[in-house]
């Protein structure tokens, strides 16, 4: 039995064609007795961009199992990130669905190219890690330095959310005026013994 490819093309502007990646992809299926399931095309979409109409739509197929191979042109052209690239690798593993790069040679279905699929989640576990460690670095040579970390604090005058409640203002507008949440309002208008009280920005 033939196995079902989906192949997927993307260029970043309009001006830009996806001629030559669409001819390379039906040749290696062709050359490999792959039927082609469908061709997805992003046309004019930065890879930057999360959502695409047309990656969305294979995404949806392969979650239905239409086919058995994902066919990209280059690595580049399919995911934004080697996050995004690891996260769709994983999900076409559980799904038992072989994914191939054809400039790069690579096929997650033989033992290179399941290697290889090891060490770029590796090197992305790594990648994260790195800035979740510089983060908290970051946080931690903050702190040591006396500074405040969060939100900062913004004094609302009791008065003056009294005044506007007497005029018939909503929480929610007083809120929206004074820039705090309505649970912040609700809770000074029932207190009585400040008038001037400090709470969390709700920016």
């Amino acid at each position: 039995m033939n196995k079902k490819a989906a192949i997927y093309c993307r260029v970043s502007t309009n001006d830009q064609k996806t001629d030559m990646q669409v001819r390379d992809l039906r040749k290696y299926a062709a050359d490999r007795n792959l039927t082609i399931y469908q061709e997805y095309i992003d046309n004019g979409i930065s890879g930057s961009i999360k959502k695409r109409p047309a990656l969305d739509k294979l995404m949806e197929d392969a979650s239905k199992k239409r086919f058995d191979i994902v066919l990209c042109w280059r690595f580049d052209r399919f995911a934004r990130s080697s996050k995004h690239l690891v996260e769709a690798l994983h999900i076409f593993k559980h799904l038992g669905i072989d994914f191939i790069s054809f400039n790069e040679n690579i096929d997650t279905s033989s033992p290179l190219g399941e290697a290889i699929f090891t060490i770029i989640s590796a090197m992305s576990q790594l990648e994260r890690d790195i800035i979740r460690e510089r983060v908290k670095a970051g946080l931690k040579t903050a702190r040591n330095k006396g500074k405040r970390l969060g939100r900062p604090k913004a004094l609302v005058d009791i008065n003056k959310l009294k005044e506007m409640q007497s005029n018939g203002d909503s929480v929610r507008h007083m809120a929206n005026r004074l820039d705090v949440s309505t649970a912040t309002v609700s809770r000074l208008l029932n207190s009585n013994s400040v008038t001037k009280t400090p709470v969390q920005s709700a920016l």
